[in-house]
């Protein structure tokens, strides 16, 4: 048996994933992470994308979070989202007319707020199909 650290996933409604971990690879807003039992303790901010989780002995599981906050502890890593779910759980219809929504909205805006509201969730919808996406591959690899 390896080394392991403990993880949680939280979203704003619920716990998205509890259980241990061999590494944790997130995107943080100055790039991408990985944590491994022993990591230094640390606090960043997320940027919507994908976190993979590597499970002891078995495949990694994928999730998708809108942002947020990763912290790592000597023995834990917790994420916090307001929006988190399993790659498998991601409704790509749902989400493709997200994006289109945000890109209807991007030609529409009429102030800065709007521009930048429309950007965000355009960088949201584009990065959850990446996930759906990137899941589905490996499910018919």
């Amino acid at each position: 048996m390896g080394m392991t650290i403990h993880v949680d996933v939280v979203s704003a409604d619920r716990e998205i994933y509890s259980g241990s971990s061999e590494m944790v690879v997130a995107p943080a807003e100055m790039g991408e992470v990985g944590i491994m039992p022993g990591h230094s303790q640390f606090i960043t901010r997320l940027t919507p994308g994908e976190v993979r989780i590597q499970h002891e002995g078995e495949a990694e599981e994928i999730l998708y979070v809108s942002g947020g906050f990763l912290e790592v502890q000597p023995s834990v890593v917790t994420i916090l989202s307001d929006t988190a779910e399993r790659a498998p759980d991601i409704d790509a219809a749902e989400a493709e007319a997200a994006k289109r929504r945000a890109e209807q909205a991007l030609e529409e805006q009429t102030s800065d707020m709007e521009l930048a509201r429309a950007k965000a969730e355009l960088m949201e919808a584009t990065a959850r199909l990446r996930v759906y996406r990137r899941h589905r591959e490996g499910a018919h690899a």
